[in-house]
Protein backbone atom coordinates (compact mmCIF):
# COMPACT_ATOMS: atom_id res chain seq x y z
CA UNK A 1 0.00 0.00 0.00
CA UNK A 2 0.96 3.19 -0.82
CA UNK A 3 1.74 5.32 2.09
CA UNK A 4 0.90 8.54 0.11
CA UNK A 5 -2.21 6.86 -1.20
CA UNK A 6 -4.36 8.73 1.46
CA UNK A 7 -2.86 12.21 1.16
CA UNK A 8 -3.33 12.35 -2.71
CA UNK A 9 -6.89 11.37 -2.58
CA UNK A 10 -7.53 14.15 -0.10
CA UNK A 11 -5.91 16.46 -2.16
CA UNK A 12 -7.73 15.02 -5.22
CA UNK A 13 -11.17 15.79 -3.58
CA UNK A 14 -9.87 19.02 -2.15
CA UNK A 15 -9.65 19.80 -5.72
CA UNK A 16 -12.48 19.10 -6.54
CA UNK A 17 -14.70 20.84 -3.52
CA UNK A 18 -12.89 23.72 -4.54
CA UNK A 19 -13.55 23.50 -8.20
CA UNK A 20 -17.11 23.10 -7.28
CA UNK A 21 -17.31 25.57 -4.57
CA UNK A 22 -15.31 28.52 -5.39
CA UNK A 23 -17.26 31.47 -7.38
CA UNK A 24 -16.37 32.26 -10.84
CA UNK A 25 -13.81 34.49 -11.24
CA UNK A 26 -14.96 38.01 -12.09
CA UNK A 27 -15.50 39.08 -15.58
CA UNK A 28 -12.94 41.81 -15.92
CA UNK A 29 -14.70 43.23 -19.15
CA UNK A 30 -17.99 43.57 -16.88
CA UNK A 31 -18.91 47.56 -16.83
CA UNK A 32 -21.56 49.00 -14.47
CA UNK A 33 -23.40 51.95 -15.74
CA UNK A 34 -24.93 54.28 -13.00
CA UNK A 35 -26.46 57.71 -13.39
CA UNK A 36 -26.53 60.38 -10.81
CA UNK A 37 -28.50 63.52 -10.92
CA UNK A 38 -26.83 66.34 -8.95
CA UNK A 39 -26.95 70.06 -8.67
CA UNK A 40 -23.93 72.68 -8.54
CA UNK A 41 -25.33 74.39 -5.66
CA UNK A 42 -25.66 71.18 -3.77
CA UNK A 43 -23.54 70.46 -0.67
CA UNK A 44 -24.56 67.19 -0.44
CA UNK A 45 -23.98 66.82 -3.65
CA UNK A 46 -20.49 67.87 -3.99
CA UNK A 47 -19.48 65.51 -0.93
CA UNK A 48 -20.76 62.57 -2.65
CA UNK A 49 -19.15 63.48 -6.05
CA UNK A 50 -15.76 64.70 -4.43
CA UNK A 51 -15.57 62.16 -1.45
CA UNK A 52 -17.27 59.59 -2.05
CA UNK A 53 -17.09 58.64 -5.78
CA UNK A 54 -13.19 59.17 -6.49
CA UNK A 55 -12.50 56.08 -3.78
CA UNK A 56 -14.60 53.62 -6.20
CA UNK A 57 -12.85 54.92 -9.38
CA UNK A 58 -9.63 54.62 -7.75
CA UNK A 59 -11.32 51.08 -7.16
CA UNK A 60 -12.63 49.82 -9.82
CA UNK A 61 -11.42 51.73 -13.01
CA UNK A 62 -12.74 50.99 -15.97
CA UNK A 63 -15.66 48.73 -14.32
CA UNK A 64 -17.44 51.68 -14.05
CA UNK A 65 -19.43 54.60 -15.68
CA UNK A 66 -21.07 57.09 -13.83
CA UNK A 67 -23.04 59.61 -15.84
CA UNK A 68 -23.49 62.96 -14.35
CA UNK A 69 -26.97 64.99 -14.92
CA UNK A 70 -26.70 68.64 -14.04
CA UNK A 71 -30.60 69.07 -12.55
CA UNK A 72 -29.78 73.51 -12.79
CA UNK A 73 -30.28 73.21 -16.30
CA UNK A 74 -33.44 73.07 -18.60
CA UNK A 75 -32.75 69.87 -20.23
CA UNK A 76 -31.30 68.00 -16.93
CA UNK A 77 -33.93 68.79 -14.31
CA UNK A 78 -36.37 67.47 -17.29
CA UNK A 79 -34.54 64.36 -17.33
CA UNK A 80 -34.80 64.26 -13.75
CA UNK A 81 -38.25 64.80 -13.58
CA UNK A 82 -39.26 62.25 -16.57
CA UNK A 83 -36.72 59.66 -13.80
CA UNK A 84 -38.45 60.34 -11.09
CA UNK A 85 -42.12 59.67 -13.13
CA UNK A 86 -40.73 56.57 -13.97
CA UNK A 87 -39.23 54.90 -11.04
CA UNK A 88 -42.25 56.19 -9.16
CA UNK A 89 -40.83 58.42 -6.42
CA UNK A 90 -42.79 60.02 -3.47
CA UNK A 91 -42.53 63.46 -3.10
CA UNK A 92 -40.21 63.20 0.17
CA UNK A 93 -37.96 60.81 -2.01
CA UNK A 94 -37.80 63.51 -4.51
CA UNK A 95 -34.01 65.55 -4.32
CA UNK A 96 -30.55 65.38 -5.07
CA UNK A 97 -27.87 63.64 -5.29
CA UNK A 98 -29.98 60.87 -6.65
CA UNK A 99 -28.37 58.05 -8.22
CA UNK A 100 -30.16 55.39 -10.03
CA UNK A 101 -28.71 51.89 -10.81
CA UNK A 102 -30.38 49.38 -12.81
CA UNK A 103 -34.18 49.53 -11.01
CA UNK A 104 -32.85 51.24 -7.53
CA UNK A 105 -32.83 54.66 -6.62
CA UNK A 106 -30.40 56.30 -4.18
CA UNK A 107 -31.29 59.44 -2.63
CA UNK A 108 -28.88 61.62 -0.60
CA UNK A 109 -25.27 61.86 0.83
CA UNK A 110 -25.78 58.74 3.53
CA UNK A 111 -28.14 56.04 0.79
CA UNK A 112 -25.35 56.24 -1.63
CA UNK A 113 -21.89 55.29 -0.17
CA UNK A 114 -23.88 53.15 1.88
CA UNK A 115 -25.33 50.99 -1.00
CA UNK A 116 -23.25 51.91 -3.92
CA UNK A 117 -20.28 49.86 -3.27
CA UNK A 118 -21.97 46.42 -2.44
CA UNK A 119 -24.36 47.10 -5.61
CA UNK A 120 -21.32 47.60 -7.55
CA UNK A 121 -19.94 44.43 -7.01
CA UNK A 122 -23.21 42.10 -7.24
CA UNK A 123 -23.60 43.68 -10.52
CA UNK A 124 -20.00 43.34 -11.83
CA UNK A 125 -19.94 39.38 -10.21
CA UNK A 126 -22.99 39.24 -12.56
CA UNK A 127 -21.55 40.52 -15.63
CA UNK A 128 -22.06 44.03 -15.64
CA UNK A 129 -25.33 46.36 -15.55
CA UNK A 130 -26.54 48.63 -18.52
CA UNK A 131 -27.43 52.10 -18.10
CA UNK A 132 -30.78 52.09 -16.46
CA UNK A 133 -34.30 52.66 -18.04
CA UNK A 134 -34.58 56.71 -17.92
CA UNK A 135 -36.86 58.74 -20.34
CA UNK A 136 -34.27 60.72 -22.68
CA UNK A 137 -31.26 58.97 -21.56
CA UNK A 138 -30.33 57.08 -25.01
CA UNK A 139 -30.24 60.01 -26.79
CA UNK A 140 -28.45 62.07 -24.42
CA UNK A 141 -25.90 58.88 -24.66
CA UNK A 142 -25.66 59.32 -28.79
CA UNK A 143 -24.90 62.97 -28.51
CA UNK A 144 -22.46 62.83 -26.09
CA UNK A 145 -20.50 59.79 -28.08
CA UNK A 146 -21.69 62.27 -31.50
CA UNK A 147 -19.12 64.76 -29.96
CA UNK A 148 -16.82 63.25 -28.01
CA UNK A 149 -16.19 60.08 -30.92
CA UNK A 150 -17.70 61.36 -33.99
CA UNK A 151 -19.28 57.95 -33.90
CA UNK A 152 -22.96 56.78 -32.75
CA UNK A 153 -23.56 55.42 -29.11
CA UNK A 154 -24.75 52.01 -28.53
CA UNK A 155 -25.36 52.13 -25.00
CA UNK A 156 -24.61 48.76 -24.37
CA UNK A 157 -21.99 47.53 -21.73
CA UNK A 158 -20.26 45.56 -24.21
CA UNK A 159 -19.42 49.06 -26.12
CA UNK A 160 -19.47 51.55 -23.53
CA UNK A 161 -20.22 55.10 -23.97
CA UNK A 162 -17.47 57.42 -23.72
CA UNK A 163 -18.56 60.02 -20.99
CA UNK A 164 -15.82 62.12 -19.77
CA UNK A 165 -16.72 65.34 -21.51
CA UNK A 166 -19.33 67.63 -19.93
CA UNK A 167 -21.28 68.01 -23.38
CA UNK A 168 -25.09 67.73 -24.53
CA UNK A 169 -25.80 71.92 -24.46
CA UNK A 170 -25.32 71.99 -21.25
CA UNK A 171 -27.81 68.73 -19.98
CA UNK A 172 -25.43 66.40 -19.17
CA UNK A 173 -21.91 66.07 -17.90
CA UNK A 174 -19.76 62.63 -17.60
CA UNK A 175 -17.79 61.82 -14.26
CA UNK A 176 -15.89 59.39 -16.18
CA UNK A 177 -14.30 55.90 -15.41
CA UNK A 178 -11.14 57.10 -14.35
CA UNK A 179 -12.46 58.74 -11.46
CA UNK A 180 -11.26 62.33 -12.86
CA UNK A 181 -13.69 65.08 -11.87
CA UNK A 182 -13.21 66.88 -15.41
CA UNK A 183 -13.48 70.71 -15.50
CA UNK A 184 -16.79 71.63 -15.23
CA UNK A 185 -18.43 68.40 -13.91
CA UNK A 186 -19.12 70.31 -10.93
CA UNK A 187 -18.44 73.30 -9.74
CA UNK A 188 -19.74 74.84 -6.58
CA UNK A 189 -17.87 77.92 -5.17
CA UNK A 190 -18.56 80.47 -2.48
CA UNK A 191 -21.48 82.58 -4.22
CA UNK A 192 -23.19 79.08 -5.17
CA UNK A 193 -23.31 77.69 -1.76
CA UNK A 194 -24.45 81.12 -0.09
CA UNK A 195 -26.97 81.44 -3.02
CA UNK A 196 -28.28 77.83 -2.54
CA UNK A 197 -30.05 79.90 0.68
CA UNK A 198 -29.63 83.85 0.72
CA UNK A 199 -31.64 84.56 3.72
CA UNK A 200 -30.52 81.45 5.69
CA UNK A 201 -26.90 82.41 5.03
CA UNK A 202 -27.36 86.28 5.55
CA UNK A 203 -28.61 85.32 9.09
CA UNK A 204 -25.65 82.71 9.61
CA UNK A 205 -22.51 84.90 8.92
CA UNK A 206 -24.60 87.77 10.74
CA UNK A 207 -24.51 85.27 14.07
CA UNK A 208 -20.83 84.40 13.08
CA UNK A 209 -19.83 87.73 12.86
CA UNK A 210 -21.32 88.74 15.71
CA UNK A 211 -20.03 85.75 17.76
CA UNK A 212 -16.51 86.40 16.59
CA UNK A 213 -16.72 90.40 17.19
CA UNK A 214 -17.75 89.66 21.09
CA UNK A 215 -14.97 87.12 21.66
CA UNK A 216 -12.37 89.49 20.11
CA UNK A 217 -14.04 92.21 22.00
CA UNK A 218 -13.39 90.01 25.51
CA UNK A 219 -9.86 88.90 24.27
CA UNK A 220 -8.71 92.56 23.99
CA UNK A 221 -10.47 92.86 27.54
CA UNK A 222 -8.74 89.91 28.99
CA UNK A 223 -5.38 91.22 27.41
CA UNK A 224 -5.59 94.03 29.29
CA UNK A 225 -6.44 92.44 32.71
CA UNK A 226 -9.93 93.66 32.86
CA UNK A 227 -12.04 90.20 32.73
CA UNK A 228 -12.79 87.95 35.49
CA UNK A 229 -14.94 85.49 36.16
CA UNK A 230 -18.42 86.72 37.60
CA UNK A 231 -20.43 86.08 40.67
CA UNK A 232 -23.24 84.20 39.77
CA UNK A 233 -25.76 85.59 41.69
CA UNK A 234 -28.59 88.35 41.55
CA UNK A 235 -30.25 88.56 38.35
CA UNK A 236 -27.48 88.04 36.43
CA UNK A 237 -27.41 84.08 37.78
CA UNK A 238 -31.08 84.19 37.00
CA UNK A 239 -30.61 85.15 33.39
CA UNK A 240 -27.80 82.52 33.33
CA UNK A 241 -30.31 79.54 34.25
CA UNK A 242 -32.85 81.05 32.00
CA UNK A 243 -30.32 80.80 29.24
CA UNK A 244 -29.43 77.72 30.34
CA UNK A 245 -32.56 75.95 29.97
CA UNK A 246 -33.14 77.38 26.99
CA UNK A 247 -30.18 75.76 25.57
CA UNK A 248 -31.15 72.45 26.89
CA UNK A 249 -34.39 72.32 25.16
CA UNK A 250 -32.62 73.49 21.62
CA UNK A 251 -30.20 70.82 22.40
CA UNK A 252 -31.94 68.27 23.65
CA UNK A 253 -34.56 68.55 20.59
CA UNK A 254 -31.66 68.72 17.78
CA UNK A 255 -30.07 65.48 19.54
CA UNK A 256 -33.60 63.65 19.35
CA UNK A 257 -33.41 64.15 15.61
CA UNK A 258 -30.21 63.24 14.96
CA UNK A 259 -30.17 59.94 17.10
CA UNK A 260 -34.50 59.09 15.92
CA UNK A 261 -33.48 60.49 12.13
CA UNK A 262 -36.73 62.03 11.97
CA UNK A 263 -37.32 65.30 10.26
CA UNK A 264 -36.56 68.60 12.18
CA UNK A 265 -39.62 71.33 12.07
CA UNK A 266 -38.31 73.99 10.73
CA UNK A 267 -38.79 77.72 10.54
CA UNK A 268 -39.31 79.74 7.42
CA UNK A 269 -35.44 80.31 6.65
CA UNK A 270 -32.53 77.81 6.02
CA UNK A 271 -33.10 73.84 5.75
CA UNK A 272 -32.58 72.37 9.08
CA UNK A 273 -32.75 68.96 8.07
CA UNK A 274 -30.14 69.35 5.21
CA UNK A 275 -27.86 70.46 8.22
CA UNK A 276 -28.99 67.65 10.47
CA UNK A 277 -28.20 65.20 7.91
CA UNK A 278 -25.16 66.33 6.53
CA UNK A 279 -21.58 64.37 7.74
CA UNK A 280 -21.14 67.16 10.23
CA UNK A 281 -24.24 66.60 12.27
CA UNK A 282 -22.39 63.84 14.29
CA UNK A 283 -18.62 63.97 15.51
CA UNK A 284 -16.23 61.18 14.39
CA UNK A 285 -19.56 59.95 12.93
CA UNK A 286 -20.25 58.51 16.23
CA UNK A 287 -21.35 61.48 18.43
CA UNK A 288 -24.33 63.65 17.75
CA UNK A 289 -23.87 67.30 17.82
CA UNK A 290 -26.96 68.20 19.76
CA UNK A 291 -26.38 65.33 22.28
CA UNK A 292 -22.16 67.02 22.25
CA UNK A 293 -24.30 70.37 23.13
CA UNK A 294 -27.12 68.71 25.51
CA UNK A 295 -24.11 67.51 27.74
CA UNK A 296 -22.72 71.27 27.70
CA UNK A 297 -25.74 72.75 28.46
CA UNK A 298 -26.15 69.97 31.69
CA UNK A 299 -22.26 71.46 32.68
CA UNK A 300 -23.00 75.04 32.62
CA UNK A 301 -26.36 74.54 34.69
CA UNK A 302 -24.00 72.29 37.11
CA UNK A 303 -21.70 74.85 37.68
CA UNK A 304 -24.37 77.84 37.84
CA UNK A 305 -25.89 75.37 40.91
CA UNK A 306 -22.80 75.33 42.53
CA UNK A 307 -21.89 79.16 42.27
CA UNK A 308 -25.50 79.92 43.57
CA UNK A 309 -25.85 77.53 46.02
CA UNK A 310 -22.73 75.90 46.59
CA UNK A 311 -20.60 76.62 50.22
CA UNK A 312 -16.61 76.95 49.80
CA UNK A 313 -13.98 75.87 46.94
CA UNK A 314 -16.51 74.44 44.94
CA UNK A 315 -18.56 77.89 45.05
CA UNK A 316 -15.00 80.33 44.78
CA UNK A 317 -14.32 77.70 41.49
CA UNK A 318 -17.76 77.64 40.05
CA UNK A 319 -17.44 81.07 38.28
CA UNK A 320 -14.17 79.63 36.51
CA UNK A 321 -15.48 76.75 35.55
CA UNK A 322 -18.56 78.71 34.08
CA UNK A 323 -16.24 81.19 32.23
CA UNK A 324 -13.97 78.21 30.64
CA UNK A 325 -17.71 76.00 29.62
CA UNK A 326 -19.32 78.77 27.49
CA UNK A 327 -15.96 79.78 26.17
CA UNK A 328 -15.08 76.25 24.92
CA UNK A 329 -18.81 76.57 24.32
CA UNK A 330 -18.96 79.54 22.07
CA UNK A 331 -15.67 78.52 20.15
CA UNK A 332 -17.42 75.24 19.09
CA UNK A 333 -20.19 77.12 17.91
CA UNK A 334 -18.79 79.95 15.92
CA UNK A 335 -16.89 76.29 13.88
CA UNK A 336 -20.37 74.96 13.20
CA UNK A 337 -21.73 78.57 12.29
CA UNK A 338 -18.91 78.96 9.33
CA UNK A 339 -19.37 75.30 8.04
CA UNK A 340 -23.34 76.55 7.59
CA UNK A 341 -23.32 78.90 4.85
CA UNK A 342 -19.73 78.28 3.48
CA UNK A 343 -19.34 74.36 3.48
CA UNK A 344 -22.95 73.03 3.99
CA UNK A 345 -24.96 75.45 1.68
CA UNK A 346 -27.74 75.45 4.52
CA UNK A 347 -28.59 77.14 7.88
CA UNK A 348 -29.87 75.45 10.88
CA UNK A 349 -32.19 77.82 12.93
CA UNK A 350 -32.52 75.40 15.45
CA UNK A 351 -28.29 75.36 15.64
CA UNK A 352 -27.94 79.61 15.19
CA UNK A 353 -30.62 79.77 18.25
CA UNK A 354 -27.82 77.72 19.86
CA UNK A 355 -24.88 79.27 19.30
CA UNK A 356 -26.55 82.51 19.99
CA UNK A 357 -27.93 81.32 23.69
CA UNK A 358 -24.27 79.76 24.30
CA UNK A 359 -22.49 83.26 22.82
CA UNK A 360 -24.59 85.10 25.78
CA UNK A 361 -23.95 82.89 28.46
CA UNK A 362 -20.25 83.47 27.35
CA UNK A 363 -20.85 86.90 27.61
CA UNK A 364 -22.38 86.94 30.90
CA UNK A 365 -19.81 84.73 32.53
CA UNK A 366 -16.83 86.90 31.10
CA UNK A 367 -18.65 90.43 32.39
CA UNK A 368 -19.03 91.97 35.46
CA UNK A 369 -16.39 90.79 37.31
CA UNK A 370 -14.42 93.08 37.24
CA UNK A 371 -16.84 95.05 39.60
CA UNK A 372 -15.34 92.98 42.21
CA UNK A 373 -11.79 94.02 41.92
CA UNK A 374 -11.81 97.25 41.45
CA UNK A 375 -11.37 99.43 44.59
CA UNK A 376 -14.48 101.41 45.78
CA UNK A 377 -14.55 104.95 44.53
CA UNK A 378 -13.90 106.87 47.85
CA UNK A 379 -10.72 104.46 48.82
CA UNK A 380 -9.65 105.19 44.85
CA UNK A 381 -9.92 109.13 45.12
CA UNK A 382 -8.34 108.92 48.45
CA UNK A 383 -5.56 107.25 46.62
CA UNK A 384 -5.22 109.70 44.17
CA UNK A 385 -5.49 112.70 46.79
CA UNK A 386 -2.84 111.28 48.48
CA UNK A 387 -0.56 110.95 45.50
Amino acid sequence: MNPLGAPRFAGTWLALLWLVWSPPAQDTSAVVHAVLFYSPSCGHCYQVITQDLPPLFDLYGESLDILGVDTSAAGGHQMYQAAADRFGLSAERRGVPMLIIGDLVLVGSEEIPEQLPGLIEMHLARGGLDWPDIPGLEEVLRSIAAETTGTPATGSTNEPVPTTVATASGVTAGLGRAGALNEGVLYVDLLARLAADPWGSALSIGVLVGMIGMVGWIGVRAWQGRVHPAPIRGRRGWLILGLCLTGLAVAGYLAFVEVARVEAVCGPIGDCNAVQTSRYASLFGLIPIGAIGWIGYVLIGIAWWVGAYGRGRPREFAPGALLGLTLAGTLFSIYLTFLEPFVIGATCLWCLTSAAVTACLFCLAATGGDAAHRPPRRLARTVKETS
